[in-house]
């Protein structure tokens, strides 16, 4: 059903509006530029499909996976993504604005040159990925695991870290990035390393 209405959409160049899929399954799929208004995914599952360029307005993604999927250059209001896998995703360059990610998994994934603006991400693990040159503006992290993510050239001033992981995080020579961060005692001394400085 679903992809029945994404190349009926495509044809016709209409956004894909007011619908609920479950239990979908979509593999090699091109949704390229398609928009998405008022539409939930509950428990699909997407394999290698393109999403670049797409719009998601109000859209809710529910234990779905859209692992190695490409979103890049997508757009993203008002929408909600929970319980999802999207490990080795691609949203370079997306835009999200007030989007909350609640209990996912996005390890690997490439958020390269995106903005986020009053977005979330809570209980999630995006470990090793990739969140160089991203704008933020009042966003927040809450019990997250940033391991080993790359932040170089990401202002992550005034961002609180305080309750998420940060152990292993990567940052241009400079260090600029991490002025003006919020961490706790202990981060600090994680911190610390990165600035090339021994405690004794």
């Amino acid at each position: 059903m679903l992809a029945e209405d994404i190349a009926y959409v495509r044809t016709d160049e209409y956004p894909l509006r007011d619908r609920e899929y479950k239990d979908e399954c979509l593999v090699e799929e091109d949704v390229r530029k398609i928009e998405f208004i008022h539409i939930k995914f509950i428990r699909c599952r997407f394999s290698g499909c393109d999403f670049s360029g797409a719009g998601f307005y109000s859209a809710v993604f529910d234990n779905c996976d859209f692992s190695n999927c490409r979103f890049s250059g997508s757009y993203w209001k008002d929408s909600v993504i929970k319980g999802s896998k999207g490990n080795g995703a691609k949203f370079d360059m997306a835009v999200l604005k007030h989007v909350g990610m609640e209990d996912c998994r996005l390890d690997l994934a490439n958020f390269t040159g995106s903005s986020w603006d009053r977005c979330s991400l809570q209980g999630c693990s995006v470990q090793e990925s990739f969140f160089s040159e991203v704008r933020f503006r009042k966003v927040r992290f809450i019990k997250t695991d940033f391991s080993k993510t790359d932040f170089f050239r990401t202002p992550l001033k005034d961002i609180d870290f305080t309750d998420s992981v940060i152990e292993g995080i990567t940052v241009s020579e400079e260090h600029r990035e991490l002025l003006g961060m919020k961490v706790n005692m202990f981060q600090a001394a994680e911190i610390v390393k990165l600035l090339g400085v021994k405690v004794i």
